[in-house]
């Protein structure tokens, strides 16, 4: 045991010693440092700022007058989130692209084959008469009965598509579908007179037979009319009345067998 004994006291030698706990340590030792007092030896009377200067900015003083409020930020009207209003708004027919007024214009243009046909109307993708007058024969049709309102719509599809591409063809400026889909509907509405003809009386008789002629030409001549003044064809009017001719027989004979 002696040895151990000697063996602890001989391995780490240090002049450290248990007083020198009372004496500042990491670097506090400031004989002024409040905090190294020993207990009971503290002056608390003096006070101790615990936050640096600067933290706590002071309070600033009320200048307002009691019961009346400061005046606040009122944005301006040109500000607000809501600039326009209902009021400003077009109406739900013209945003959905339907005008009666040219709509009226068009169908006394189908009805008055001589009347000079404005271009700048006509050049107008406008499929709400023509849905209407699809409607109309496929109507008059079934007053016939006759249930054709497959081949009324599937004649139409291929007969636009047929003057589409003709059309760009022959014209300079060239031509939209929904235009040609919408000339084509407007002219369909002589042949709504001739189906309504044939609920009354038979259509194959020789007055039947003229009748239909007359009603494709009147067809043909109203769409090649309308064609010629928005695309400025001049001068190729039978060339364009003829491909509508076909297209319009082929309706015609619908409303005739």
């Amino acid at each position: 045991m002696s040895g151990f004994d000697n063996f602890n006291t001989d391995f780490y030698q240090s002049s450290y010693s248990v007083d020198d706990q009372s004496q500042a340590g990491y670097g506090y030792g400031n004989a002024e440092n409040p905090y190294n007092k020993p207990y009971g030896q503290y002056d608390y009377s003096q006070p101790v700022g615990y936050a640096s200067p600067g933290v706590m900015q002071p309070q600033q003083q009320y200048t307002g007058q009691i019961f009346q409020p400061t005046q606040t930020y009122t944005p301006s009207p040109s500000q607000s989130l809501y600039t326009s209003s209902f009021d400003d708004e077009p109406p739900l027919l013209e945003e959905l692209g339907i005008n009666f007024d040219h709509i009226w214009q068009k169908t006394l243009t189908v009805l008055h084959p001589m009347k000079v046909a404005d271009g700048s109307i006509m050049n107008e993708t406008d499929l709400a008469g023509p849905m209407v007058f699809c409607l109309a024969f496929g109507a008059t049709l079934l007053l016939s009965g006759k249930i054709q309102f497959g081949y009324v719509y599937g004649i139409s599809a291929i007969g636009c598509l047929g003057m589409y591409c003709l059309l760009n063809l022959m014209s300079m400026t060239g031509v939209s579908f929904g235009c040609v889909a919408s000339v084509l509907g407007y002219c369909l509405l002589p042949m709504i007179l001739l189906s309504s003809f044939g609920v009354l009386l038979s259509l194959q008789g020789m007055m039947g037979i003229i009748l239909t002629a007359a009603i494709i030409g009147w067809c043909s001549l109203s769409a090649s009319k309308i064609f010629i003044s928005a695309l400025a064809m001049d001068g190729q009017q039978l060339l364009v009345a003829y491909p509508c001719a076909l297209l319009y027989g082929v309706f015609a004979l619908i409303s005739v067998f």
